[in-house]
């Protein structure tokens, strides 16, 4: 029986949306304007935007590269590929371990997710109005200890999450991010706007852009670098299942372009619509992960229309959070389907279901099993940081360096459409700056659990 065709983007645009907004998540607005605050602000942005060039773009073109040539989940991909190009089967492994890497923080992703949903409601209702900084922290502190309360955000916005992949890709995928995206870019637009209101404008443009080079350190420097790889959804399966989805008749090089112009974009007006409200405040932009649950509502809580523009801004965050989620569950989801001979609908439920008892068990490392550590981390950190210091850098170096090594250079070269500066230059990228640049992250990584 012949297989049914491979799904495919309905166009290039459509293509773009996904992948930037699989890009654009909670990795843009929370971690992104907490971490130029932590790392000196404009040299960090800086030497992010570099990274983001040498490093992010030749390995995002090459798991769309991949993706497009074996046209099946990650898996079946990197198998095919390895076959096809006579080496060992075992680059499969580089197609397993992205496809666990989504499945894993997904896991986790979903209950940060949860509290964007809960402090949508609770911008609305008026929780924050009037707070003070203790009572603003003792909110999410009190959050994080009901085990009730994280379990009923958490399924909810897996509920989101599901119902949107299980309609598919062009149902699903597409419409989501045809009706999120610009409504996360207007959103982010507005509050730029009212940023540039708050008479601290050019002092959070001066702390983005201003370099003070005495702020730049090797510490930095590794911080860019990391947050430039993760925030590509590098590494995760994800790209390498969108371009599953890709037409031979898209510039791979081209799109990556503009997928990057997008995120990067999205993510300097995240920081230049929080840090002027942040500043407008008299509050510190080095505040670390409780910038945007703690710090911004206490902000939003004593501002003039402060709920209409917190309403905004946690909008903003969910629609964030929910195009990178759908796909992150999209690689498993298609590995299931094309597996197995289950349907759509079912793949999506049975996977949602396993991230989500895996969500389970990280929510309940905050209050219920808060004693329970694994190398001296709770479920919840173990998660994040086995994704982050491991699994993703590894994948991301297996997949530039067959892409780079491994594929056939003729071939890829013409289907890159480089001209010969061109090529010399991906070669000099792919094959050494970028490799060299995941191996730094990685072994620095590393020793920092050490």
């Amino acid at each position: 029986m012949a297989k049914l065709a491979h799904a495919q983007w309905s166009s290039r645009m459509t293509f773009v949306l996904a992948a930037a907004g699989s890009a654009v998540g909670l990795g843009n607005i929370w971690r992104f304007s907490y971490m130029v605050g932590e790392n000196g602000g404009a040299a960090f942005v800086l030497v992010y935007l570099a990274c983001v060039a040498l490093v992010g773009l030749p390995i995002l073109v090459a798991e769309w590269l991949m993706g497009r040539r074996g046209q099946k989940n990650p898996v079946d991909t990197m198998a095919e590929l390895a076959r096809k190009n006579g080496k060992p089967r075992a680059w499969m492994g580089i197609g397993i371990t992205g496809v666990l890497a989504a499945f894993l923080i997904l896991s986790f992703y979903s209950v940060i997710g949860g509290w964007s949903l809960n402090y949508t409601l609770g911008t609305v209702i008026g929780t924050f109005s009037g707070g003070d900084s203790d009572s603003i922290g003792a909110l999410f502190s009190n959050m994080l200890a009901n085990p009730m309360t994280l379990l009923g955000w958490h399924t909810a916005f897996m509920v989101l999450v599901v119902a949107i992949v299980a309609r598919g890709v062009t149902k699903g995928l597409e419409s989501a991010v045809r009706s999120m995206m610009p409504a996360l870019v207007i959103l982010m637009l507005i509050l730029v706007g009212y940023g540039m209101t708050t008479g601290h404008f050019g002092e959070a443009m001066a702390f983005m852009f201003r370099p003070e080079w005495s702020a730049l350190d090797g510490g930095v420097v590794l911080a860019a670098m990391g947050q430039a790889f993760f925030t590509l959804s590098l590494g995760m399966g994800i790209m390498m299942a969108y371009g599953s989805y890709l037409g031979q008749d898209v510039n791979l090089i081209s799109t990556a372009r503009t997928v990057i112009i997008l995120d990067t974009a999205i993510a300097l007006l995240a920081g230049m619509a929080i840090f002027p409200i942040v500043f407008a405040n008299g509050l510190s932009p080095g505040e670390g992960p409780g910038l945007i649950f703690v710090t911004l509502p206490l902000a939003f809580g004593n501002m003039a229309g402060g709920t209409i523009l917190g309403l905004m801004f946690f909008l903003l965050l969910t629609f964030a959070a929910l195009t990178s989620a759908i796909s992150l569950l999209e690689p498993t989801v298609e590995m299931l389907e094309e597996r197995t001979s289950l349907p759509r609908v079912s793949a999506a439920l049975i996977s949602g279901a396993a991230v989500w008892l895996l969500g389970v068990a990280a929510l309940l490392s905050f209050n219920v099993w808060s004693d329970v550590l694994v190398f001296g981390l709770n479920i919840f950190d173990l998660l994040d940081t086995f994704t982050a210091k491991f699994l993703l850098p590894l994948t991301g170096l297996g997949s530039i360096v067959f892409a780079a090594w491994c594929l056939d250079r003729k071939s890829v070269e013409q289907e890159l459409g480089l001209s010969a500066a061109g090529v010399t230059a991906w070669n000099v990228i792919a094959r050494v700056v970028a490799p060299i640049g995941v191996v730094v992250v990685f072994i620095t990584g590393v020793i920092g659990l050490m």
